[in-house]
């Protein structure tokens, strides 16, 4: 019992200096309202400061929360039974940072087939109910359920969805919903005050304070969903657990900041920091899925080493024999033929300082500013060469080359279905017994293929009863097609399965 009570005293001790410095601080407040003399207890100019941080963390946290509240949203994401075992939870906390308990424990724990195999958070952006979250919280979903703060409960569609940020866009049918409106996350500091807003573990409603402890964070989890992540997260230590994904980052107005989309976790719940995605670029990217169909992004083409990190800087080097020093800014690699970079003279060798007058500091900084504009946008870049300050204009392109803007008609079949496809050897079909099929290659999280259970090197025998056996066989029967689509394809156990989805 001794050495019980002694590994408890510090948490105690902890416990007791917290809630002292809360009840003195509360109890000056109060009394000064009742014109009590606290001259022995601190100075006037100390007054002043009480009183903000009373005003701060009571009245403006209480405005905050109740405007928030009411248009933070629970999502239900509801999967078929094959999806649910092929996928981990939907939540991205242990999605991003490692099953608990493995493989097999995570197939016996598979939910009843009427209960959500996942569950987050979503923020209403308009009285119409267009709804935003994440693409983890939604990814593999047949059924999307909202339920509102007032337990009302819809059916969602979704409308969108965009791997490279991790936001998608949803809409329920109702009108004269609460809402939230979109502030400039580029105008938040460290060190502002802000309120989680979300439905963590279950707790429906629930708010908790912080600040903004960083900008511009990159962890690099985005990567394990998307070739091109965009990732320049506001940190903040406002505590995040599971089911908080999707849900709102706030300022002391009420105005939304952030998408919170993940935590830095051994545990895979909160122990210190959260992420969320800037609102000016969660905003971009539903003003573009409502308005295209689809993300609209452009692209510097340069590769790039991002010189703030020191640890990539010495690979380099030592892979390169270069001698680069470790610092500020974007070193470039290579240049993409016939980008924007390489129309406006950029070169390998090339350090970028700034893109607009802003500074770019490292990698996250670069995608932020590049990620967030169109093809076509003309973006200033400086950059020094040879110890010399230079500064050019270019007209960012989409990863075709492209200047304009695309809408789903536009798009490939590739893209559309977020698969490509090689041709089946003879010595496979032989050993499958097969008599046609294709090999699905770089197929895109969260696109057609990867919700039906298609992912790299799955062999596709057919497609809507046709068989194919070439890219120009698939691009034949589904090019200008829209409807129902049916695919035959092979697991890599072997087994022959058929699952749908519809192309519109």
């Amino acid at each position: 019992m001794k050495n019980t009570f002694k590994k408890l005293m510090p948490y105690a001790l902890t416990g007791v200096i917290s809630g002292a410095t809360v009840f003195g601080a509360s109890h000056y407040i109060s009394s000064e309202k009742n014109g009590e003399d606290f001259s022995y207890f601190t100075t006037a100019s100390n007054k002043a400061s009480f009183a903000g941080i009373g005003s701060a963390v009571g009245d403006d946290f209480v405005k905050a929360s109740k405007t928030t509240v009411p248009a933070v949203v629970t999502i239900k994401n509801y999967q078929d039974r094959a999806a649910s075992q092929r996928m981990p939870e939907t939540d991205m906390f242990d999605f991003f940072f490692g099953p608990q308990g493995g493989n097999q424990q995570r197939q016996q724990q598979q939910p009843p087939k009427n209960m959500p195999s996942g569950l987050g958070s979503g923020v209403i952006i308009s009285p119409d109910g267009y709804i935003i979250s994440n693409n983890h919280v939604v990814a593999g979903a047949n059924k999307l359920e909202v339920v509102l703060s007032n337990k009302k409960t819809y059916i969602a569609t979704l409308i969108g969805t965009d791997p490279n940020t991790d936001i998608s866009l949803l809409k329920i049918e109702e009108k004269g919903l609460p809402y939230l409106n979109f502030a400039n996350s580029d105008l938040t500091e460290v060190g502002q005050w802000v309120l989680a807003v979300g439905n963590p573990l279950g707790l429906n409603s629930t708010v908790t304070a912080g600040i903004i402890s960083a900008k511009g964070r990159s962890i690099d989890i985005l990567s394990q969903q998307s070739r091109t992540p965009i990732e320049s997260f506001i940190q903040t230590d406002a505590a995040i657990n599971p089911g908080n994904s999707g849900g709102a980052l706030v300022n002391v107005n009420g105005d939304l900041i952030g998408i919170n989309t993940a935590i830095q976790s051994k545990t895979g719940y909160y122990e210190g920091y959260g992420f969320a995605v800037p609102s000016n670029l969660a905003r971009k990217i539903v003003e573009d899925i409502k308005k295209f169909g689809l993300v609209q992004r452009g692209f510097l083409g340069v590769g790039s080493l991002d010189l703030s990190n020191e640890m990539q800087v010495a690979a380099y080097n030592q892979r390169e024999k270069k001698n680069l020093k470790a610092g500020d800014g974007i070193y470039v690699t290579e240049i993409t033929k016939k980008s924007g970079a390489e129309d406006a003279g950029i070169q390998p060798g090339d350090i970028i300082t700034k893109i607009d007058n802003t500074d770019i500091s490292g990698f996250s900084d670069l995608s932020l500013a590049i990620g967030s504009r169109r093809p076509g946008d003309k973006v200033a870049v400086t950059y020094t060469r040879n110890g010399k300050v230079n500064n050019v204009n270019v007209t960012l392109k989409d990863l075709k080359g492209g200047t304009s803007s695309r809408s789903k008609d536009d798009l490939t079949v590739t893209e559309k279905i977020g698969s490509e496809f090689e041709p089946l050897s003879e010595r496979v079909k032989t050993d499958y017994g097969l008599e046609s099929g294709v090999i699905a290659k770089n197929v895109t999280e969260g696109s057609e293929m990867d919700k039906i259970g298609v992912v790299d090197n799955y062999i596709v025998m057919e497609i809507n009863g046709k068989p194919v056996n070439s890219q120009k066989d698939v691009e034949k029967i589904l090019n200008n097609y829209k409807g129902n689509v049916q695919v035959k394809y092979v697991d890599a156990y072997g087994r022959i399965t058929t699952r749908g989805f519809k192309l519109q």
